[in-house]
């Protein structure tokens, strides 16, 4: 059984620390495969970013989650991926979602990783299911 020290830390990661990247795993199909720990951080974050809003839309409604989006996929990851860590920087958490699995380098989240890892940003793993 964890101590006193061990459980608060455990449950310091299911809240998002500003001025972080969460790069967060979503269901392949099964709703049930998302973790506690993903549903927190999604519901917490200042913002999230997904491949499709209306995809992603559809998951955040069934876990009744209800917080802002905004669209990141391969068409304008170019110009958004130095808006968000400019968010970032300003102190925003920000989670990272695609349409199904860990967003990685066949989804958009390259470029932001890479800015964020450049400017000295945290960038989080919230592992779940990958494709």
């Amino acid at each position: 059984m964890p101590g006193p020290e061990e459980s608060s830390t455990v449950n310091a990661s299911l809240t998002p620390e500003s001025g972080s990247l969460y790069v967060v795993a979503t269901p392949l199909g099964n709703l049930a495969d998302i973790s506690k720990r993903a549903i927190s951080i999604l519901d917490n974050v200042s913002l999230i970013a997904c491949e499709d809003t209306r995809v992603s839309g559809k998951l955040l409604s069934k876990l009744g989650i209800e917080n802002r989006t905004v669209s990141y996929h391969d068409n304008n990851e170019r110009s958004m991926a130095p808006k968000l860590a400019e968010e970032l920087a300003q102190g925003k958490s920000i989670a990272l979602i695609s349409d199904a699995g860990t967003p990685g380098l066949s989804d958009p989240g390259f470029r932001l990783t890479r800015e964020c890892r450049k400017q000295g940003i945290p960038v989080v793993p919230v592992p779940g299911p990958c494709a």
